[in-house]
């Protein structure tokens, strides 16, 4: 895939104290409308490494947000799942005072999205939902059981990475293999892998609840190779219809459109959030 590299101004990481520790972000401090970009379970906020310069270049001003317990931020917080880190959310916005903002989330972070758009409303402009998971789910006792025995041991960080490295069906970047590194160094730290493990078994029907008291546009941008969905296509159509927005399906890619194919996943989200240009993907 031949894509011209767009660098990012400078940034360092930052953090917000919380109840309990502290949140890691970075922000370019740029004078346009901002986007906040959160990454999915298990992952670094340098999981948007090959869309936000591309973003930051159509004109907005990007920050990029760590998963409480994961990446830089601390994991010294008694409870981890996607409601509170909408709350997290929330907190780094209020913390910005940019006025409302664009939130991106994938995967559990989507429906942390969904919440903090129905909780502060006066907050949040737009959503771009990622392979989101804003509802259920609901799993019989043996699978529940299952996942329980694979998230509760020393053996869960080596089970994600497993199934992690499954979710790129289409494509690989040329970097992946260096990210993947990167993650299984930071969940070798302590605390980050007991924080992964709760974030796996937590609920979203959370989010499902609020989906009524959601009124910005959204946009849910689904691979229809996302095998952690039954139906991915049904879910992202029928999610934006519950929330009353719309959804674009990138064919072939898997739970990381915005990795696999980031040309593809910009071409569906610029326009959404009205840029007049399509800068191209990092390489």
């Amino acid at each position: 895939m031949a894509n011209t590299t767009i660098n990012l101004p400078t940034s360092c990481t930052q953090y917000l104290d919380r109840d309990g520790g502290r949140i890691a972000y970075d922000d370019t401090r740029g004078d346009g409308p901002l986007i906040v970009l959160i990454p999915g379970i298990g992952d670094l906020r340098a999981q948007y490494r090959l869309v936000a310069p591309a973003i930051a270049a159509a004109g907005y001003r990007v920050v990029t947000m760590d998963l409480r317990g994961l990446g830089e931020s601390d994991a010294t917080f008694d409870v981890y799942n996607g409601e509170v880190v909408g709350e997290d959310l929330i907190a780094l916005l209020r913390h910005l005072d940019a006025g409302p903002a664009i939130i991106a989330g994938n995967s559990m972070a989507a429906g942390s999205a969904v919440y903090a758009a129905a909780e502060a409303p006066d907050l949040v402009s737009r959503l771009v939902l990622i392979g989101g998971f804003t509802r259920g789910p609901v799993m019989n006792a043996p699978t529940k059981l299952l996942i329980r025995v694979l998230m509760a041991g020393p053996w869960r960080a080596a089970v994600w990475m497993g199934l992690h490295n499954s979710l790129f069906p289409l494509h690989k970047s040329d970097d992946h293999d260096e990210h993947r590194a990167s993650m299984r160094a930071n969940l070798k730290e302590p605390g980050r892998s007991h924080a992964l493990g709760q974030m796996m078994l937590s609920n979203h029907a959370y989010a499902e609840a609020r989906y009524a008291e959601v009124d910005v546009p959204a946009l849910f941008v689904m691979g229809s190779a996302d095998s952690d969905f039954p139906n991915p296509v049904a879910e992202a159509t029928e999610v934006a219809q519950a929330l009353g927005g719309t959804s674009a399906v990138i064919e072939g890619a898997g739970h990381y459109p915005h990795v696999e194919v980031p040309d593809q996943f910009l071409a569906a989200v610029l326009p959404f959030l009205g840029a007049a240009s399509l800068p191209a993907a990092s390489a």
